[in-house]
């Protein structure tokens, strides 16, 4: 058995810092790199991906709205030819702080509220559908499974990388608790990792009402800024790695 682990980095902002990069950095194998609309600054950006290059980590655009306040968390009804765009111009600058640092960004995720948009939002999935093409095909992209945007992805040619959480508990249907509501955000290290092996042998985990769902992935993230984070990653990756299971990136790293 073969699973990737990926987090969420290069979120801080000038002196305003977030969550311990450096240290998720020596567990993961995927970084889910903040391109600068919903967080990180170009020096950010840049630290960001020459850490993931010298820890052999593969760098991946994490596309959001442009919503600094918010931090990407809140919904924006973008007309789609510019969310195209907007997405271009994000995977743009961070593949440039990547080829610097010796690399490339290796795939696209959506981030935060653009990521539960694009589960149902037909038109906005496709409007990122579009830039990932117009950007470079060859591009894997990663999202929620069952969602329109990894259905209209793969229609479109694009190689679909299905994600599931660590740390966050699901609905019924199979999709995220929404982070205002109870229980939404799971805290317990050893109980995730317990968690997450049951995912990686495709067994049924618990939704947030204690039914049975069925999760599929090919990834598995945890989020940077969530308390206690480095603890979770690393309780993760040492359950899998006593069951048997190598901790892998999904994608190519280094120069090509």
């Amino acid at each position: 058995m073969r699973i990737d682990l990926n987090s969420d980095l290069g979120e801080s902002f000038g002196r305003w810092e977030l969550g311990d990069d450096a240290a998720l950095l020596s567990i993961v194998t995927s970084a889910n790199v903040a391109c600068g609309f919903h967080a990180g600054d170009p020096t950010v950006l840049r630290t960001t991906c020459e850490q993931a290059v010298e820890r052999g980590v593969a760098i991946g655009a994490q596309v959001g709205y442009r919503d600094l306040a918010g931090f990407g968390r809140r919904f924006i009804d973008v007309p789609p030819a510019d969310l195209t765009n907007d997405v271009l111009y994000q995977i743009g600058a961070l593949d440039a702080m990547a080829r610097v640092a010796g690399d490339r960004v290796r795939y696209v995720k959506p981030h935060g509220a653009l990521y539960n948009a694009i589960v149902h939002h037909e038109k906005q999935a496709a409007a990122v559908v579009e830039a990932v093409l117009a950007y470079d095909p060859g591009l894997p992209v990663m999202g929620l499974p069952g969602s329109r945007w990894l259905r209209l992805a793969e229609e479109a040619g694009l190689t679909v990388v299905r994600e599931a959480f660590a740390d966050r508990a699901y609905t019924p249907e199979g999709t995220l608790v929404p982070r205002g509501q109870p229980g939404a955000i799971l805290h317990d290290a050893t109980e995730i990792a317990d968690r997450c092996l049951r995912i990686v042998r495709r067994e049924p985990v618990a939704a947030v009402d204690g039914t049975a769902v069925p999760i599929e992935a090919d990834s598995l993230c945890v989020h940077g800024d969530s308390p206690g984070a480095v603890d979770i990653a690393r309780t993760v990756a040492a359950r899998l790695g006593a069951a048997g299971v190598a901790v892998a990136p999904f994608t190519a790293v280094g120069a090509s």
